[in-house]
Protein backbone atom coordinates (compact mmCIF):
# COMPACT_ATOMS: atom_id res chain seq x y z
CA UNK A 1 0.00 0.00 0.00
CA UNK A 2 1.03 3.75 -0.71
CA UNK A 3 0.71 6.88 0.53
CA UNK A 4 -0.18 10.17 -1.25
CA UNK A 5 3.67 11.23 -1.80
CA UNK A 6 4.12 14.98 -0.86
CA UNK A 7 6.44 16.77 -3.36
CA UNK A 8 7.91 20.19 -3.37
CA UNK A 9 9.59 22.29 -5.93
CA UNK A 10 10.90 25.55 -6.33
CA UNK A 11 11.96 28.21 -8.67
CA UNK A 12 13.03 31.84 -9.18
CA UNK A 13 9.69 32.75 -11.77
CA UNK A 14 6.19 31.72 -11.61
CA UNK A 15 6.38 29.54 -15.43
CA UNK A 16 9.29 27.80 -14.24
CA UNK A 17 7.57 26.46 -10.98
CA UNK A 18 4.46 25.28 -12.65
CA UNK A 19 6.46 23.45 -15.12
CA UNK A 20 8.06 21.79 -12.65
CA UNK A 21 5.33 20.88 -10.73
CA UNK A 22 3.37 19.21 -13.18
CA UNK A 23 6.40 17.50 -13.97
CA UNK A 24 6.89 15.88 -10.81
CA UNK A 25 3.38 15.02 -10.77
CA UNK A 26 3.33 12.77 -13.57
CA UNK A 27 6.92 11.31 -12.70
CA UNK A 28 6.31 11.12 -8.79
CA UNK A 29 2.38 11.12 -8.75
CA UNK A 30 0.16 8.10 -6.86
CA UNK A 31 -1.77 6.49 -9.61
CA UNK A 32 -5.54 6.63 -8.41
CA UNK A 33 -9.15 6.96 -8.73
CA UNK A 34 -11.48 9.59 -8.79
CA UNK A 35 -14.87 10.80 -9.07
CA UNK A 36 -15.20 11.71 -12.68
CA UNK A 37 -13.64 8.86 -13.66
CA UNK A 38 -15.08 7.03 -17.40
CA UNK A 39 -15.23 3.44 -17.73
CA UNK A 40 -11.66 2.45 -18.96
CA UNK A 41 -9.88 5.53 -18.07
CA UNK A 42 -6.55 5.28 -16.68
CA UNK A 43 -6.23 6.56 -13.12
CA UNK A 44 -4.98 9.50 -13.04
CA UNK A 45 -1.66 10.97 -11.10
CA UNK A 46 -2.11 12.40 -8.09
CA UNK A 47 0.46 14.23 -5.07
CA UNK A 48 0.05 16.31 -2.23
CA UNK A 49 2.31 19.56 -3.65
CA UNK A 50 3.94 22.36 -2.22
CA UNK A 51 5.27 24.92 -4.76
CA UNK A 52 7.64 28.02 -3.60
CA UNK A 53 7.82 30.51 -6.43
CA UNK A 54 10.40 32.61 -5.36
CA UNK A 55 10.25 36.12 -7.16
CA UNK A 56 6.63 35.68 -8.33
CA UNK A 57 6.25 39.23 -10.15
CA UNK A 58 9.52 38.73 -12.09
CA UNK A 59 9.22 38.09 -15.79
CA UNK A 60 8.70 36.05 -17.63
CA UNK A 61 5.16 34.91 -15.94
CA UNK A 62 3.63 33.64 -18.38
CA UNK A 63 4.38 29.55 -19.52
CA UNK A 64 3.30 29.75 -23.21
CA UNK A 65 1.79 25.82 -22.50
CA UNK A 66 -0.51 26.14 -19.91
CA UNK A 67 -3.99 24.96 -21.30
CA UNK A 68 -6.36 28.43 -22.33
CA UNK A 69 -5.58 31.40 -23.87
CA UNK A 70 -4.20 35.10 -22.76
CA UNK A 71 -7.27 36.44 -23.22
CA UNK A 72 -8.69 33.86 -21.06
CA UNK A 73 -6.10 34.08 -18.75
CA UNK A 74 -6.90 38.34 -18.35
CA UNK A 75 -10.71 37.91 -17.72
CA UNK A 76 -9.62 34.87 -15.01
CA UNK A 77 -7.20 37.62 -13.30
CA UNK A 78 -10.24 40.22 -12.98
CA UNK A 79 -12.67 37.67 -11.86
CA UNK A 80 -10.12 37.11 -8.70
CA UNK A 81 -8.77 40.20 -8.20
CA UNK A 82 -12.29 42.93 -9.46
CA UNK A 83 -15.24 40.15 -9.18
CA UNK A 84 -16.03 41.00 -12.57
CA UNK A 85 -18.59 38.12 -13.08
CA UNK A 86 -19.84 38.02 -9.08
CA UNK A 87 -23.32 38.82 -10.52
CA UNK A 88 -23.21 35.18 -12.36
CA UNK A 89 -23.84 33.90 -8.88
CA UNK A 90 -26.88 32.19 -8.92
CA UNK A 91 -27.31 29.10 -7.44
CA UNK A 92 -31.30 28.89 -7.33
CA UNK A 93 -30.61 29.23 -11.20
CA UNK A 94 -28.23 26.33 -11.42
CA UNK A 95 -25.48 29.05 -12.00
CA UNK A 96 -22.33 29.54 -10.06
CA UNK A 97 -22.39 29.22 -6.52
CA UNK A 98 -19.31 31.14 -5.57
CA UNK A 99 -16.54 32.83 -7.29
CA UNK A 100 -13.25 33.02 -5.02
CA UNK A 101 -13.45 36.99 -5.07
CA UNK A 102 -17.04 36.74 -3.48
CA UNK A 103 -16.20 34.39 -0.96
CA UNK A 104 -12.88 36.72 0.10
CA UNK A 105 -14.16 40.05 -0.44
CA UNK A 106 -17.70 39.62 -0.07
CA UNK A 107 -18.33 36.63 2.08
CA UNK A 108 -22.53 36.31 3.29
CA UNK A 109 -22.67 34.45 6.77
CA UNK A 110 -25.74 34.40 8.65
CA UNK A 111 -26.82 38.18 6.77
CA UNK A 112 -23.49 38.87 7.44
CA UNK A 113 -21.10 40.33 4.48
CA UNK A 114 -17.54 40.18 5.62
CA UNK A 115 -14.75 41.78 3.56
CA UNK A 116 -11.55 39.23 4.24
CA UNK A 117 -9.44 41.76 1.89
CA UNK A 118 -10.20 44.69 3.78
CA UNK A 119 -9.24 43.04 7.19
CA UNK A 120 -6.38 41.72 5.91
CA UNK A 121 -5.41 45.31 4.17
CA UNK A 122 -6.12 46.71 7.72
CA UNK A 123 -4.71 44.25 9.95
CA UNK A 124 -0.93 44.10 8.07
CA UNK A 125 -1.07 47.73 8.13
CA UNK A 126 -1.03 47.83 11.69
CA UNK A 127 0.67 45.14 12.91
CA UNK A 128 2.26 44.22 10.07
CA UNK A 129 4.36 41.09 11.58
CA UNK A 130 0.67 39.66 12.82
CA UNK A 131 0.11 36.37 11.97
CA UNK A 132 -3.53 36.52 11.75
CA UNK A 133 -3.86 38.06 8.29
CA UNK A 134 -6.06 34.88 6.49
CA UNK A 135 -9.12 34.74 4.16
CA UNK A 136 -10.87 31.86 3.99
CA UNK A 137 -13.61 30.24 0.76
CA UNK A 138 -15.34 27.34 2.72
CA UNK A 139 -19.13 27.60 3.38
CA UNK A 140 -19.62 24.25 5.72
CA UNK A 141 -23.38 24.31 5.63
CA UNK A 142 -23.60 24.92 1.82
CA UNK A 143 -20.29 23.48 0.12
CA UNK A 144 -20.05 20.15 0.89
CA UNK A 145 -23.60 19.37 -0.70
CA UNK A 146 -22.38 21.11 -3.95
CA UNK A 147 -20.96 19.56 -7.14
CA UNK A 148 -18.45 21.90 -7.54
CA UNK A 149 -17.34 23.40 -4.32
CA UNK A 150 -14.26 25.69 -3.85
CA UNK A 151 -10.50 24.37 -4.73
CA UNK A 152 -9.41 27.50 -2.54
CA UNK A 153 -9.74 27.09 0.94
CA UNK A 154 -7.29 29.78 2.34
CA UNK A 155 -4.83 32.70 1.92
CA UNK A 156 -2.49 33.60 4.17
CA UNK A 157 -0.13 36.52 4.33
CA UNK A 158 2.48 37.88 6.72
CA UNK A 159 5.14 41.03 6.58
CA UNK A 160 8.60 40.92 7.01
CA UNK A 161 10.46 44.05 7.86
CA UNK A 162 13.70 44.75 5.70
CA UNK A 163 15.22 48.22 6.43
CA UNK A 164 12.98 50.67 5.69
CA UNK A 165 10.21 48.67 3.66
CA UNK A 166 8.63 45.82 3.95
CA UNK A 167 7.92 42.27 1.92
CA UNK A 168 5.10 40.29 1.74
CA UNK A 169 4.89 37.38 1.86
CA UNK A 170 1.50 34.97 0.62
CA UNK A 171 0.56 31.43 1.30
CA UNK A 172 -2.63 30.01 -0.53
CA UNK A 173 -4.20 26.28 0.39
CA UNK A 174 -6.30 23.93 -2.00
CA UNK A 175 -8.27 21.40 -1.34
CA UNK A 176 -8.29 19.85 -4.83
CA UNK A 177 -6.88 21.22 -8.12
CA UNK A 178 -6.07 20.20 -11.53
CA UNK A 179 -2.34 20.86 -12.06
CA UNK A 180 -1.93 20.73 -15.73
CA UNK A 181 -5.35 22.49 -17.06
CA UNK A 182 -6.23 24.89 -13.69
CA UNK A 183 -3.31 25.44 -11.89
CA UNK A 184 -0.99 27.85 -13.85
CA UNK A 185 -4.63 30.65 -14.09
CA UNK A 186 -4.65 30.15 -10.34
CA UNK A 187 -0.83 30.99 -9.35
CA UNK A 188 -1.06 33.82 -12.04
CA UNK A 189 -4.31 35.53 -10.44
CA UNK A 190 -3.34 35.09 -6.91
CA UNK A 191 -0.07 36.16 -6.75
CA UNK A 192 -1.55 39.70 -8.79
CA UNK A 193 -3.71 39.57 -5.79
CA UNK A 194 -0.71 39.67 -3.59
CA UNK A 195 1.16 42.67 -5.99
CA UNK A 196 -2.21 44.22 -5.26
CA UNK A 197 -2.57 43.73 -1.46
CA UNK A 198 1.30 44.80 -1.12
CA UNK A 199 0.22 47.96 -3.09
CA UNK A 200 -2.90 48.92 -0.87
CA UNK A 201 -0.90 48.27 2.13
CA UNK A 202 2.23 50.15 1.29
CA UNK A 203 -0.18 53.66 0.44
CA UNK A 204 -2.30 52.41 3.70
CA UNK A 205 1.14 52.71 5.65
CA UNK A 206 3.09 55.10 3.60
CA UNK A 207 5.79 52.69 3.25
CA UNK A 208 7.16 50.45 0.63
CA UNK A 209 5.78 47.00 0.63
CA UNK A 210 7.56 44.59 -1.83
CA UNK A 211 5.76 41.27 -2.69
CA UNK A 212 7.76 38.19 -1.51
CA UNK A 213 7.68 34.96 -2.16
CA UNK A 214 4.83 32.76 -2.71
CA UNK A 215 3.86 29.82 -1.40
CA UNK A 216 1.23 27.25 -3.51
CA UNK A 217 0.02 24.06 -1.13
CA UNK A 218 -2.07 21.58 -2.55
CA UNK A 219 -3.55 18.64 -0.54
CA UNK A 220 -4.86 17.00 -3.99
CA UNK A 221 -2.64 18.21 -6.85
CA UNK A 222 -3.62 15.63 -9.93
CA UNK A 223 -3.19 14.97 -13.84
CA UNK A 224 -6.18 13.23 -15.06
CA UNK A 225 -5.85 10.34 -16.54
CA UNK A 226 -8.59 11.23 -19.16
CA UNK A 227 -6.22 13.39 -20.70
CA UNK A 228 -3.18 11.88 -20.64
CA UNK A 229 -2.47 11.61 -24.29
CA UNK A 230 -2.86 15.54 -24.10
CA UNK A 231 -0.20 15.76 -21.39
CA UNK A 232 1.92 13.39 -22.50
CA UNK A 233 2.23 15.91 -26.08
CA UNK A 234 3.20 18.61 -23.16
CA UNK A 235 5.92 16.60 -21.56
CA UNK A 236 7.25 16.33 -25.41
CA UNK A 237 7.29 20.12 -25.57
CA UNK A 238 8.38 21.41 -23.01
CA UNK A 239 11.56 19.12 -22.95
CA UNK A 240 12.28 19.95 -26.90
CA UNK A 241 12.48 23.98 -26.18
CA UNK A 242 14.47 26.81 -23.74
CA UNK A 243 13.36 28.53 -21.44
CA UNK A 244 12.83 31.32 -23.43
CA UNK A 245 11.05 29.43 -26.13
CA UNK A 246 8.26 28.35 -23.27
CA UNK A 247 7.93 31.86 -21.50
CA UNK A 248 6.07 35.04 -22.25
CA UNK A 249 6.44 38.35 -20.78
CA UNK A 250 3.25 40.10 -19.48
CA UNK A 251 4.74 42.86 -22.13
CA UNK A 252 4.02 40.45 -24.70
CA UNK A 253 0.82 39.95 -23.47
CA UNK A 254 -0.36 42.93 -22.93
CA UNK A 255 -2.13 43.16 -26.57
CA UNK A 256 -4.54 40.42 -25.78
CA UNK A 257 -5.20 41.59 -22.40
CA UNK A 258 -6.24 44.47 -23.81
CA UNK A 259 -8.52 42.47 -26.45
CA UNK A 260 -10.06 40.96 -22.95
CA UNK A 261 -10.43 44.16 -21.16
CA UNK A 262 -12.42 45.36 -24.57
CA UNK A 263 -13.94 42.46 -24.37
CA UNK A 264 -15.04 42.76 -20.85
CA UNK A 265 -16.33 46.37 -21.59
CA UNK A 266 -18.91 45.21 -24.14
CA UNK A 267 -20.48 42.70 -22.09
CA UNK A 268 -20.43 45.35 -19.06
CA UNK A 269 -22.81 47.38 -21.50
CA UNK A 270 -24.87 44.90 -22.18
CA UNK A 271 -25.59 43.34 -18.74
Amino acid sequence: MKDIPVIKVEAKTLPEAWEKAVLATWKDGLDIRTEYDKPGDPMSKDCTMIIVVDEPMTEPRIHRAFPGGLEDLEVYRQEVIFGIHDHWIKPEEGKWTYTYHQRLANFTVEGSTIDQIGYIIDKLSQTPHSRRAQGITWNPKTDPFTDDPPCLQRIWFRMVESGDKYILNMNTHWRSRDAYKASFMNIFALTDLQRAIAEAISKKMKKEVRVGRYVDISDSFHIYGSYAAEFKNFVKTVSERSFDDKTWSSEFARPFFDEAIARLEKEKQLK
